[in-house]
């Protein structure tokens, strides 16, 4: 997999986030809450680790 692609799935999954945020406003979520939490943590971690590894300048 070359870097462009790479760096296109990861703007993709940047723009899915929005989504994991809208849904932990919704009051009924229950004990889904954590598992809600836990992806935008590791996705999160996901981008950073990206963005270290493939500075954007580079």
């Amino acid at each position: 997999m070359d870097s462009q692609t790479m760096r296109d799935r990861i703007a993709l999954l940047e723009t899915k986030r929005g989504l994991l945020v809208q849904l932990l406003d919704q009051p009924d979520l229950g004990t889904l809450r954590i598992d809600v939490n836990q992806a935008l943590e590791e996705m999160d971690d996901l981008i950073d680790e990206f963005k270290k590894t493939f500075p954007a300048d580079a």
